[in-house]
């Protein structure tokens, strides 16, 4: 099975760009401490690079 990602938002979406807001959205974050996995794919990759500095992310065996 592929390892998936682990993205845990750690920094507010105040004074950010819609464009950064709508990218945590889309991800499935909703604030500060609030957690999702996804699957690591280049799609997933693109929308968690464009918004780093606002996350922290791990990769996660779901085996």
């Amino acid at each position: 099975m592929k390892p998936k990602l682990r993205v845990t938002q750690t920094k507010s979406t105040i004074a950010e760009p819609q464009r950064f807001r709508l990218n945590l959205k889309g991800l499935g974050l909703r604030g500060v401490g609030s957690q999702v996995v996804v699957d690591n794919t280049p799609s997933f990759r693109g929308a968690v690079k464009r918004v780093l500095h606002l996350v922290k992310v791990e990769e996660v065996d779901n085996g």
